[in-house]
C-alpha cells in the first residue's frame, strides 16, 4: 500500500495514499478503538456535517474570507460528502475523547483532500487547501459538531416517526379487525370485566400514536443551533455577520427551519434539547415494551396459557422440544427497549457531566441517541411487519374465558348490590360453579334479567 506522510502538532504519521482522511483522523483511529461503530454507521451524521461545512464555505466566500480559486472545489467536495460518496472515509469511533474534535477534523480532512483532488493536486497538499484554514474557517468543533449532530438527529427523527406511525396504524387496523371478539379484561393479572380484543389492540395503537406529537415537539428544539459561536460562544476568528449568514445558508441547503440560538454561550454547553428528545424516545420504548409483554402473555400456551391470540410463527422455538414456537419478535423488541432505556441513562449522565463552557461528553450522548433511534426504528419495523400484521384471534378461547370468569359478577352490582355480588363470587370460586347458576339459585334476578345483564355485549359500556 502506498503511503503519504502527514504531520500535526504531535508529529508525523503515515497515511494510506488513497485515504481522503488525514493525520488527525488517523490518530483518532488509533486512539479510540472503543465501540467499533464508526461515523460511517450513521450516514445522516456525515450528510449533516457536509451541509454544515458547505454552509460555512458559502458564508465565508460571501464575506470575503475564502478565496475564489478554492471555493468551488470545496463546494463540490461538500456535495460529495452530502451525497454519501465518501462515507467509507469517516472512520473515527463514535465514542471518543475531545468533545467531537476528531469527528470534526475527519470531515475537514476528507473535504480538503477531495477538493485538492478536484483541483488536480495531491492529497495532503494542505498549503493549497487546508483542513483547518479553509474547511474549518470561522468554525470550532464547539459549534460545528453540535450543529451537525442536531441536524443528523432530525434527519433520523423523520425516519423514526414514519415507523412509529406505521406501527400505530397496524395496531389500530387489528383493532378494527378484532372489534367483535369479546374477551376478558384483566387488572393485576386477575379477571376484571369483559371487553373486546379490538378495544385492546386499538388502545395499543392510540398509546403509541400519542407519543408522535411529543417526539415532534422535542425534535423542533433540535433545530436551534449555535453555528457561528466558534470557541465557547465568543465568535472568535469569524467575520462580522458570519453566524447569521451561515445559519441562513444552512436553512437553504437542508430545507429545515433552523434558527440561531439566542445565547451562543448557553447553547454551546447546554445539551437539554438532546436529553429531552432522548427522553421522548425512552417513554415510547417503555410503552412499546409493555405492549410486547402483553402480546407474549396473550399468546401464551397454546394449551396451558391464555391463547387469546396467535402470533405469526417465524422460527422453531426449541432445539429439544418439537413443535414449540416462541414469541421471538416481541422478545427481541423488549430487549431493544431495555437498550433504549439504558442508553437514555448514559445520555443523562453525559448531559450532567459537562463543565464550564463546553460539554466534552457529547460523543457518548451522540452515540446513545443515534443508536436508540436506529435500533428502536428497526425494532418497530420488525414488530410491525413480522408480528402485528399477522396476528390472529382465537375467538373460542376468548369467549370461553368470559363465560367462565368470576369477573362478570361486577355487572350485577347495580342490581343486587356489592355485598351480594361478593358472596356469589366467593361461592363461585369455592365451588367451581358459574356466576350465572348461583345468581339464579339465590333468586336475586329472573332468568331473563340475568341473561340480559350477563350478555357480554351489554357489559361493554356505552359512549
Amino acid at each position: 500500500m502506498k503511503m503519504r506522510t502527514e504531520s500535526d502538532s504531535i508529529g508525523e504519521l503515515q497515511i494510506p495514499n488513497d485515504a481522503y482522511y488525514g493525520v488527525q483522523t488517523q490518530r483518532a483511529i488509533e486512539n479510540f478503538r472503543i465501540s467499533n461503530q464508526k461515523q460511517s454507521s450513521y450516514p445522516e451524521f456525515i450528510r449533516a456535517l457536509g451541509y454544515v461545512k458547505k454552509a460555512a464555505a458559502i458564508a465565508n466566500y460571501e464575506l470575503g474570507v475564502l478565496k475564489e480559486e478554492v471555493y468551488q472545489p470545496i463546494l463540490d467536495a461538500c456535495d460529495d460528502v452530502i451525497a454519501g460518496k465518501l462515507n467509507d472515509h469517516f472512520l473515527t469511533d463514535m465514542i471518543q475523547g475531545g468533545a467531537g474534535t476528531s469527528i470534526n477534523m475527519n470531515a475537514n480532512e476528507v473535504i480538503a483532500n477531495r477538493a485538492l483532488e478536484i483541483l488536480g493536486e495531491e492529497k495532503g497538499a494542505y498549503q493549497i487547501i487546508s483542513p483547518n484554514d479553509h474547511i474549518n474557517r470561522s468554525q470550532s468543533t464547539n459549534d460545528a459538531y453540535p450543529t451537525a449532530l442536531k441536524i443528523a438527529l432530525y434527519f433520523m427523527h423523520r425516519k423514526l416517526i414514519y415507523k412509529v406511525k406505521q406501527a400505530a396504524e397496524t395496531f389500530k387496523a387489528k383493532g378494527d379487525a378484532f372489534a367483535n371478539v369479546i374477551k376478558m379484561g384483566r387488572t393485576q393479572l386477575q379477571d376484571a370485566v369483559p371487553m373486546t380484543l379490538g378495544q385492546e389492540f386499538m388502545a395499543f395503537g392510540h398509546a403509541m400514536e400519542k407519543e408522535i406529537s411529543k417526539l415532534e415537539f422535542h425534535a423542533e428544539h433540535l433545530l436551534e443551533v449555535n453555528l457561528g459561536a466558534t470557541a465557547i460562544g465568543t465568535k472568535i476568528n469569524s467575520p462580522k455577520g458570519y453566524s447569521v449568514l451561515a445559519i441562513e445558508k444552512l436553512k437553504e441547503l437542508t430545507k429545515l427551519p433552523i434558527k440561531r440560538a439566542d445565547d451562543l454561550f448557553a447553547a454551546t454547553w447546554d445539551t437539554s434539547a438532546f436529553l429531552s428528545y432522548s427522553s421522548a424516545i425512552k417513554v415510547l420504548a417503555v410503552k412499546t415494551s409493555k405492549i410486547c409483554n402483553d402480546l407474549r402473555l396473550l399468546s401464551s400456551g397454546p394449551r396451558a396459557g391464555l391463547n387469546e391470540i396467535h402470533l405469526p410463527a417465524v422460527q422453531p422455538g426449541s432445539s429439544i422440544m418439537p413443535g414449540k414456537v416462541n414469541p421471538v419478535i416481541p422478545e427481541v423488541v423488549n430487549q431493544v427497549c431495555f437498550k433504549v432505556i439504558g442508553n437514555h441513562m448514559a445520555a443523562t449522565f453525559a448531559a450532567e457531566a459537562g463543565q464550564f463552557q463546553l460539554n466534552v461528553m457529547e460523543p457518548v450522548l451522540t452515540h446513545a441517541i443515534m443508536e436508540n433511534i436506529q435500533f428502536f426504528g428497526n425494532a418497530l419495523d420488525t414488530l410491525t411487519k413480522k408480528c402485528v400484521d399477522g396476528i390472529t384471534a382465537d375467538y373460542d378461547s376468548c369467549i370461553q374465558m368470559v363465560k367462565n370468569s368470576i369477573g362478570i359478577v361486577t355487572a350485577l352490582n347495580p342490581y343486587i348490590g356489592y355485598k351480594n355480588a361478593s358472596k356469589i363470587a366467593a361461592q363461585a370460586l369455592e365451588s367451581n360453579r358459574s356466576i350465572y347458576d348461583l345468581a339464579l339459585e339465590y333468586q336475586y334476578l329472573s332468568k331473563e334479567e340475568l341473561e340480559s345483564i350477563l350478555d357480554a355485549k351489554n357489559m361493554l359500556g356505552g359512549e
